[in-house]
């Protein structure tokens, strides 16, 4: 289904903003927007940012070492 709908300059404004952090286009972004609303999707974008930081700069731990931790608890 497809359907006009004029947006408030601001929440273009945001969609453009959180499209272009996210890699998406911002029609792509309009949907996550609509399904989950900006607060979810401005978390989520964060988030994700900040976790391809750490694992970029190592601070991350495998998950197989997690795994073997976690299964010598038990």
């Amino acid at each position: 289904m497809t359907a006009d709908i004029q947006l408030p300059k601001v929440a273009q404004s945001k969609i453009n903003r959180l499209a272009q952090a996210a890699g998406r286009s911002p029609a792509a972004m309009l949907r996550l927007v609509l399904r989950d609303g900006f607060e979810a999707v401005e978390l989520s974008i964060k988030e994700n940012t900040l976790a391809d930081k750490q694992f970029g700069s190592g601070e991350t731990v495998a998950h197989g070492d997690v795994m073997r931790d976690a299964q010598a608890q038990f």
